[in-house]
Order: C-alpha cells, then structure tokens, then sequence
C-alpha cells in the first residue's frame, strides 16, 4: 500500500517520533511511506540515514510540487496525525483517486494517546467531512492505547529480541561512560518543579546515581539548577547529547529507572520494563491530571508510585519523595506487569493494517 502520513510538529521529539516510527513500521512492511511534516529538523539525529521507502516531504504553505500530486501517486491510506489537516492538495488528489478508480481507500485520523475510557468508546468511530476538497468522505478515529479494545501502542517486531541481546556495558562505554553499577537514572522531561527536590534526594541518598540527562529542555532544566554540571555527594551527571531513536530505546534499556515525557518515550519506556515516571504535558485546566490518573489505574501502580507521580507532575500537596528498595521493587513488578500484557497485545501499525482491511 501507499501511505500518506501528515504531521505538524508542536513538540519534535513526540509528534515527530510517533509519525517516524510509524512511517518506519509500515515500510518495514514493504509499503511506501510519505512523511509530509513541517519541520523536519529533528530527523537530522533522530533519523539521520533515513529508511528505505520512508520519503520525507516539506509540508508549509508553499504549493506542493506536481510531481507529488501525479495520479499514480494518490494514497491508498491518507493518515493525519493528531488532528492536523492534511495538505487541501493531497485531499483533493485522495478524493479524485478514490472517484476514478472506485476503490475504497481510507482516512485514519490518529489521535493522542490515553489511558482514559472514552479512547475505547470512542476508536474506529467514522467521522463524515462536510467541508473542503474531501467533502463526502469519511475519516476514521484511530487510538493508541494499552488494551485491547484500542489501536495498541508502536512495537518492532524484532524490539524483544534486540532487547534481549542489547550489552548495556558496552553502549554505555559507546556513550563515554565508565560504568562501574552505581544506580543508572535517565532524565527526558519538561521543567518539573519537584527537580530540584530529586537532585537533592539522590545527593543525599546512600546509594550512589548516575543521572543520564537527554538534551534540550531536560539540560536547561538541570543546568539551572546546578550551573557548575557537578553535583555534590552520591549523585554525578553524564550530559547525553541528542541521540537517534534506537540509542534513546538503547538509554531506556540500560537505566533503572527512566523519566520519560510525552508520548513517544512513555511506550518506549514502557517495553523497556524498567520503573517510570511519566511527566504529562502540562495543560491549563489541568485536564492532564485526569489523563495522569487513567494510566496509573490501568498501570496497577502502587500508592507510593501513584504519590510519586503526582508530586513529579506538580499536583498540589503531592511531595515528591524518592523510593526505598521495597517500594522500588514493587515498582519494578507493576511495570514489568505492564509489559508482559501489552506484549500480549498486537501492535499499531499491525492493528491498523487489520482496522484497513476490514474497511476495504
């Protein structure tokens, strides 16, 4: 099949994330892949050779070049990411396919991910366009998700073996570091206002930590706080630069614990099995909350794992306070819990492979 995926970024390393992993598990598949994106920066580390049958293409306000639009070139699947509105050009073209050849192709909106009930109530419904060059058909709802009533989460079907094989001795001495099995703690976050109490409890704490900081706003985030890049007492800093998708998946691997932000990174974090914690993206009527809450109901987390959550993403009269090796162990099962009944599951892109042919 040919795909049409569109993506606007707002954050890169999520929107951009999901959309490029999806565009790489369907043309693993042998399907031809159109990446249309904004801002395609980010794919110069995340990505930087590529993949074969993934095209990146510019989407702005410029008219897209004709070459692109030959009818031989029309999509069997036009997929919007995030309920951004595919380029009018390619609607148009979609439509037009769809009207010659009588075929019945297909048009996946691709929504957020959420643990929250109305995901499952609400995945496969149609929803009718009424306006614009696509007036009359019909676009699809497609979740993620972490049961099997949804669209199921993005998952290499190769990801537990490489997993299984992966040296993590060996890719951190890759990233310059000299492991000698102190604790490993990976930091991809916004700006928590608790990250500060976090650097000061593992100075403290008797147990000797690695803190493996990604780039960009996590840096700037901890930099603030300790300009000199040198913490003090049982707590040293490795500032990671930024790195493809497979050495953050290989990151996650080899801490003992990831925090993680957004979308993309929460599943990775997830099919790595290690204890997490997930920093919502902040929302002003605090809707996040609601989103926090559903994912650790359906996680089966622990009251202490549940409290430490809320007190990293800020909800009021939540103290942040870090593990004791009880309360991290059962961290560790409800995760590990947590990834053995997804792997039960089958993956997005296999789930949306399926959800198109039923509709076909």
């Amino acid at each position: 099949m040919r795909w049409d995926i569109f993506c606007k970024v707002i954050d890169n390393h999520g929107d951009l994330g999901v959309c490029w992993r999806l565009a790489r598990a369907l043309a693993g598949a042998g399907d031809q892949v159109r990446l249309w994106i904004d801002d395609a920066s980010a794919l110069a580390w995340m990505a930087p050779r590529g993949y074969p049958g993934v095209d990146v293409l510019a989407w702005n306000e410029a008219p897209i070049a004709a070459e692109n639009l030959c009818v031989d070139k029309a999509p069997d699947v036009l997929v919007e990411a995030f309920g951004c509105d595919p380029a009018p050009a390619v609607v148009e073209q979609f439509a037009n396919a769809m009207s010659r050849d009588g075929r019945k192709r297909c048009w996946i909106n691709l929504e957020y991910l959420s643990a929250e009930p109305y995901v499952e109530r609400l995945h496969g419904l149609p929803s009718p366009v009424f306006r614009g060059p696509g007036t009359g058909l019909t676009k699809h709802f497609f979740y993620p998700g972490f049961t099997p009533a949804t669209g199921g989460l993005l998952r290499e079907a190769d990801l537990q073996d490489r997993r299984a094989a992966f040296d993590r001795k060996a890719w951190l001495a890759s990233q310059g570091i000299d492991w000698q099995g102190e604790r490993l703690v990976s930091l991809f976050s916004y700006e928590p206002p608790a990250l500060g109490s976090l650097l000061a409890q593992l100075e403290s704490a008797r147990e000797p930590t690695r803190l493996i900081v990604t780039a960009g706003r996590a840096t700037a985030a901890v930099r603030a706080l300790c300009p000199s890049g040198e913490p003090g007492g049982a707590l040293s800093i490795h500032w990671l630069p930024h790195v493809p998708q497979e050495d953050f998946d290989h990151l996650l691997w080899s801490c003992d614990f990831n925090f993680v932000r957004g979308e993309d990174s929460v599943v990775r974090a997830l099919w790595a099995g290690a204890p997490l914690a997930w920093q919502i993206y902040p929302q002003d009527d605090d809707a996040h909350h609601e989103k926090l809450n559903a994912f650790l109901d359906w996680l089966g987390a622990p009251a202490s794992l549940r409290r430490f959550q809320h007190g990293w993403n800020g909800f009021a009269n939540s103290r942040l306070e870090w593990p004791d090796a009880k309360e991290l162990a059962a961290w560790a099962l409800a995760c590990q819990g947590a990834l053995a009944r997804l792997l039960a599951q089958p993956d997005l892109a296999t789930s949306l492979r399926r959800f198109i042919a039923q509709k076909s």
